[in-house]
């Protein structure tokens, strides 16, 4: 198993690659199918988030009836690979996500959804 600082390197790095491919910076929408989600906009990478989280499902629930689970991890790295184009286009990192997840780490997380609730409430209030 790759240890944290080398996941969050090869997250970086592929961050870096897809930022590279924005049309703003040099990015060729003829030339990199990166670039071209990116150019097609939101619509184009949201609908292949949507794909591929079905994907990860079809994969998980045939990996319940003895299909390879390596397909699971195939399906998520697409899922993932397509979530970074989405922050990448809204100029947000997967440091920031990891960011949130620390933020998140030991609470419990029937106590945070209650937070988010409450939190939510208070803002229909004010």
């Amino acid at each position: 198993m790759a240890s944290t600082d080398t996941s969050q390197d090869a997250l970086a790095r592929l961050a870096a690659v897809i930022e590279s491919r924005k049309v703003a910076n040099g990015g060729d929408p003829a030339a990199s199918y990166v670039a071209r989600l990116l150019h097609k906009g939101p619509d184009a990478f949201l609908k292949k988030i949507g794909e591929e989280a079905t994907e990860v499902v079809m994969a998980a629930k045939d990996a319940d009836h003895g299909a390879d689970k390596a397909k699971i991890v195939y399906e998520v790295a697409d899922l993932w690979f397509h979530c970074m184009i989405a922050l990448a286009h809204y100029d947000l990192s997967p440091a920031d996500v990891v960011a949130e997840l620390e933020r998140r780490a030991g609470t419990s997380g029937i106590e945070e959804k209650a937070l988010r609730k409450v939190l939510a409430r208070e803002g229909e209030v004010q």
